[in-house]
């Protein structure tokens, strides 16, 4: 029963669909009622149909998570519609791939600004709310790029980096109020994000990116969203209520090893 959410309230951002909408439903099938917001109202309805084929009753919200003023009405918003949040998942985030040297500024900033100063806003915001209730739950989903660096994702490895320490400074600075910030950290999920890593080439052969992470998995073979489903119920529920500052990566273990020596 630790591992039950009933009674929660449960707000995961950018969870119209993919990993967002893969652990929303796990918290919601766990006994959680489930909040989600999105960047505009296309993808929130796309997600609000999403949600009703599931048979999961939501409340879908647009707000962009950069922006402090718009998080605050949301978070008064969500406490007039459904309450106070009990668990806030930070999924929301994008990538971009290029060379650092042909890489723009505002590029790397937008990163940064959506992956990082994101979580940040909505953690300040919500927060206050957690306190009030004596307890809370703040789920950062990480990368193993949080660890790794690899060429083309400058911005998104350093988000991501600092995601896992921005996770632990809030278990330094909130854990005494019975406050445990965790994160998430997906190894190589098949999600519409990496598709294009996946495609086949005009002769059918594997993407040699493919190739690379099967290769380099112990488990031998791309992570789906629905491996995640367990780790976010794990750091929602009462089961870690002694897990504080912690990454758990879910990768297959990759983290685990330097690879396969090629025959």
């Amino acid at each position: 029963m630790n591992f039950r959410l009933d009674g929660k309230i449960a707000l995961v951002t950018g969870a119209s669909y993919g990993i967002g909408f893969a652990m929303a439903k796990a918290l919601a099938e766990a006994g959680a009622k489930i909040v989600f917001n999105d960047i505009n109202q296309e993808l929130v309805d796309k997600g609000l149909a999403a949600y009703k084929d599931a048979g999961i009753a939501v409340n879908g919200y647009v707000c962009n998570v950069t922006d402090e003023a718009a998080v605050a009405a949301f978070e008064k918003r969500v406490r007039e519609d459904v309450g106070i949040v009990d668990i806030l998942v930070n999924n929301a985030g994008i990538i971009k791939r290029a060379p650092m040297l042909e890489m723009s500024v505002e590029d790397f900033r937008q990163v940064i600004d959506i992956d990082l100063n994101g979580p940040f806003i909505m953690a300040k915001v919500f927060l206050p709310g957690m306190i009030e209730k004596g307890h809370g739950k703040i789920i950062n989903v990480c990368s193993m790029t949080s660890e790794l660096g690899r060429e083309t994702i400058a911005g998104y490895a350093s988000a991501k980096g600092g995601l896992k320490m921005l996770t632990k400074n809030i278990c330094a600075e909130f854990g005494d109020r019975n406050i445990q910030c965790n994160g998430i950290g997906p190894g190589y999920i098949a999600t519409p994000q990496t598709a294009p890593l996946r495609e086949k080439g005009a002769d059918g052969s594997p993407h040699p990116f493919d190739n690379f992470i099967i290769n380099k998995t112990p488990a031998a073979r791309w992570g789906t969203p629905e491996d995640l489903a367990g780790p976010a119920v794990f750091l929602a529920s009462d089961a870690s209520n002694f897990v504080n500052g912690h990454i758990l990566y879910v990768d297959g273990g990759m983290l685990a090893t330097i690879g396969k020596v090629p025959s």
